[in-house]
């Protein structure tokens, strides 16, 4: 799987984005315990995931600021 692009997480709804964040960390959790027993191959992959975690927390973290400044 390919890295997530910024244009298209800001392109998902809240309930996506919940969605999206949840299952990356779902993937994160399975990664470290497949790195921790050794069956891990793509390295590069925990460092992706990280980041497309923090992209979705990002977008996350700008909308909700946003609407605390209409309200």
């Amino acid at each position: 799987m390919a890295a997530t692009k910024i244009g298209d997480v800001r392109a998902k709804s809240a309930d996506e984005l919940n969605t999206m964040l949840l299952d990356l960390r779902k993937e994160q959790f399975n990664l470290r315990f497949q790195r921790a027993t050794g069956q891990l191959e793509a390295l590069s992959r925990i460092k992706q995931v990280r980041r497309d975690i923090a992209r979705v927390k990002t977008i996350i973290g700008e909308r909700s600021r946003s609407a605390a400044t209409t309200a």
